[in-house]
């Protein structure tokens, strides 16, 4: 049975700055999460800092239930998997795998998991990457590996929620009733007589143009509002000849 987003917990170890942990806050709640641990940031007041709250942008419900702790090991308390966050291996610890390829695995599976992230400028101590079953490792390009934490948190909740099974993608709805092949043709017939005006199009020497639009047309679905307009610029080129 696939993990339920309430079983999933982000935990924000020594965080510096409190734009992060707003940014954090708004990549948690855009993907479906809502658990965020701080473990000792810097600014104790951190999650209702001017900066936090501009930066959560609407997630601010996500601050509000937040939790801050003095140490990891309660931030992960009632958590049955954790995993680290390092861009650099550890001589010995957990092994490190790739967020795709962890999460095809963790996701099939009912535990609680937790995600780990160390301090902006030192990232997570191999104390604390030690406590963890798995380091995951996001793949970068090897000249220039540096993510900004909510970045990286951003990245792992989006190859989690996919791994979850995502969200569905709404079709899309148009506003208007799709102009039919009568007015399609119609107006195409204006355009052609105001590219003629303009010298655009040699009837002579036609060049396949009128088709050519045709098809534009056709992939684009134009509604019966937009055929109008498209009418209109005609008539008015029309006009001023």
């Amino acid at each position: 049975m696939p993990v339920a987003p309430d079983s999933t917990r982000f935990v924000l170890v020594n965080t510096s700055h409190p734009g992060n942990v707003g940014a954090t806050a708004r990549a948690m709640k855009v993907m479906g999460f809502s658990e965020l641990v701080l473990v000792a940031p810097r600014f104790g007041d951190v999650l209702s800092q001017e900066e936090t709250v501009a930066m959560a942008s609407g997630a601010a419900d996500i601050l509000v239930r937040a939790r801050i702790v003095p140490t990891l090991d309660e931030a992960l308390e009632g958590v049955q998997l954790a995993c680290a966050t390092a861009m650099t291996p550890r001589d010995f610890g957990p092994p490190v795998e790739s967020p795709r390829a962890c999460f095809e695995r963790l996701a099939a599976r009912p535990d609680k998991v937790a995600f780990v992230f160390g301090s902006e400028r030192f990232g997570l101590s191999n104390e604390d990457v030690y406590r963890c079953h798995v380091c995951l490792s996001i793949p970068t390009n090897p000249d220039y590996g540096s993510l900004n934490l909510a970045q990286a948190v951003q990245l792992l909740a989006y190859e989690w929620r996919q791994a979850l099974g995502g969200f569905a993608v709404l079709p899309r709805t148009r506003d208007a009733e799709r102009a039919g092949i009568d007015a399609v043709q119609g107006a195409l017939a204006h355009w052609e007589q105001a590219l003629v005006h303009l010298g655009f199009l040699d009837p002579k020497v036609p060049r396949k143009l009128m088709p050519r639009l045709n098809q534009l047309l056709n992939r684009a679905e134009p509604t019966v509002e937009e055929i109008s307009i498209l009418r209109g610029i005609a008539r008015e080129i029309l006009r001023r000849g």
